[in-house]
């Protein structure tokens, strides 16, 4: 049995500060928000943006501090597409098996190349006390959690069984999870595609996170 939610139960969302923000207001336009998770990818980030300028869309990328090193052509071409960076911390801690100081320390490490006021914690897993300290040092920051998982990252899936919990839960103001990442290639190389022309059947706008 899984160890996630597809879709996030609402009183999770209740559960939390509103520091936190699980999904985005309706507007009159309807609207979702696709993001990706621990790049930037040699493969998958360049394979996400190609896809999202096939429908004029855009996204926010969750990035580790350390792949932007690593690939800082990669996170320039996703800013000059329009797409919003997000900080996803500098190694991918978990914030429950890390202490404050050097959870709070690794974010900052990651925003000195990473310029953006959005932030998710890797996994989902911060501690209250984690936000506590990130909203007193940095209060203009928002972070990002979301709505729907479409758990790319779980080998034990297929990515048929990846896109078909996205379409089954999807919704205008949605915040969707993917992964440009390698272990989470195969399933999001065949469902994003497929999530894209839902988007656009739907007339939903594909928009980007506020970030900054």
């Amino acid at each position: 049995m899984a160890s996630y939610w597809v879709k996030t139960p609402v009183w999770l969302k209740w559960l939390f500060p509103k520091k936190m923000i699980w999904d985005m207001p309706v507007d009159v336009q309807p609207a979702v928000y696709i993001t990706f998770d621990d790049g930037p990818h040699p493969v998958a980030t360049p394979y996400a943006m190609a896809e999202l300028e096939k429908y004029n869309g855009r996204a926010t990328f969750f990035c580790i501090g350390k792949n932007v090193v690593a690939h800082p052509d990669i996170y320039e071409q996703l800013l000059s597409k329009g797409h919003a960076t997000g900080n996803h911390t500098n190694n991918h801690l978990n914030g429950w098996k890390t202490d404050n100081a050097t959870y709070i320390s690794n974010i900052m490490t990651a925003a000195g190349v990473i310029d953006s006021r959005a932030f998710r914690p890797p996994y989902g897993k911060m501690k209250l006390s984690q936000l506590g300290v990130l909203s007193k040092q940095k209060p203009e920051w928002k972070v990002y959690m979301w709505d729907v998982l479409s758990a790319d990252f779980d080998t034990k899936i297929t990515p048929e069984e990846c896109l078909q919990h996205v379409i089954k839960n999807i919704r205008p103001g949605s915040i969707v999870v993917f992964h440009d990442s390698e272990k989470a290639w195969e399933r999001m190389r065949y469902a994003l595609p497929h999530v894209l022309a839902y988007c656009k059947q739907k007339n939903w706008q594909l928009k980007t996170l506020p970030a900054q």
